[in-house]
């Protein structure tokens, strides 16, 4: 076994125990996240000199080693690790490729009642059956932010699979997040539960209600924008670590948001865009129907799947 991460940041010359301390609070808890932060910002946050802060940094990029470049054919190898989860519905997983990818993030986005909420439920659902049936065979952490998690809700997707609802219920974990701050914390939380359950999907639904009703008007934008950076960032990082599937949802400003102005624009605009790897369109369709609309992606064509949405679930 190596060191622990505080092991490895407290070895970095120049870091105290108090200094150790505030990044800590500060939430830095790997090597990495010091080796790319900056001089200025690291400063602040320990409250020390910059060319200290500078020293620190140059010793974790060393000790990190960061920037290393890799050969294509050992990024191909690890691209092949990625697993696949089944949504349910053969167009929409068609739609992703052949289903949700791990170590990505997708983002839902769409107004009220689109179907978001009713995708992350059904993930959560399949993410626990065998790889077989297209699951990941493991257990499903969500970080709620509205309340939206509805045990019952799982109990009929589950039954509707002939699962026993009980047994999936045990393999969904939910933190309900109070504020920004509490919800990114819970991803370090969701690290450290993660050593004792194989957990193979991270949920949070939804990722930018918090940011959206804490950080108001453009002073705040900036600030808001970088927690959301980092954020999703650690997310990203989670499904590295554990070949995960993440799934975010993301409301569309239904006014003309004075950031954005378009109705059917995401909240979050750039930051979210740039680092969720694949953005999904959810919008209504009559009777049940949902229209998927696949908006970006590394590697797939843009396009639209239909999928329907009924007390048994996901389906087609």
């Amino acid at each position: 076994m190596g060191m622990t991460d505080e092991e490895e940041i407290e070895k970095l010359p120049g870091v105290g125990p108090a200094i150790l301390e505030k990044l800590k609070e500060a939430g830095y808890n790997d090597l990495m996240m010091i080796a790319v932060d900056t001089p200025k910002n690291l400063a602040e946050v320990a409250e020390i000199g910059e060319s200290t802060a500078a020293k620190i940094i140059a010793a974790a990029k060393k000790a990190a080693d960061v920037g290393g470049f890799e050969t294509g054919d050992v990024i191909l190898e690890r691209r092949k690790t990625v697993a696949k989860l089944t949504s349910g519905s053969k167009a929409l997983d068609e739609l992703m490729g052949g289903g949700f990818e791990t170590r990505a993030i997708t983002e839902f986005f769409g107004e009220f009642g689109s179907g978001k909420t009713q995708l992350c439920h059904q993930l959560a659902v399949n993410a626990t059956m065998p790889t077989s049936e297209g699951g990941l065979e493991g257990h499903t952490f969500m970080i709620d932010t509205e309340q939206t998690f509805r045990p019952e809700r799982i109990t009929q997707m589950a039954e509707a699979k002939e699962l026993d609802p009980d047994d999936i219920l045990k393999k969904i974990h939910v933190a309900r997040a109070f504020n920004s701050h509490h919800q990114t914390l819970l991803v370090d939380k969701a690290f450290e539960m993660a050593k004792e359950f194989p957990v193979k999907m991270l949920v949070v639904d939804s990722l930018t209600a918090h940011f959206r009703a804490e950080y108001i008007g453009r002073g705040a934008l900036a600030e808001r924008q970088q927690m959301l950076n980092k954020h999703m960032h650690d997310l990203l990082r989670f499904g590295d670590v554990h070949n995960a599937v993440i799934a975010v949802t993301n409301q569309v400003a239904a006014k003309p948001d004075a950031f954005f102005g378009d109705p059917t624009r995401p909240i979050g605009g750039h930051i979210v865009g740039h680092t969720a790897t694949f953005r999904i369109y959810l919008r209504k369709s009559k009777g049940g129907k949902r229209i998927a609309r696949l908006i970006d992606s590394p590697n797939l064509p843009e396009a639209e799947a239909v999928f329907q949405v009924s007390e048994a679930g996901i389906s087609d």
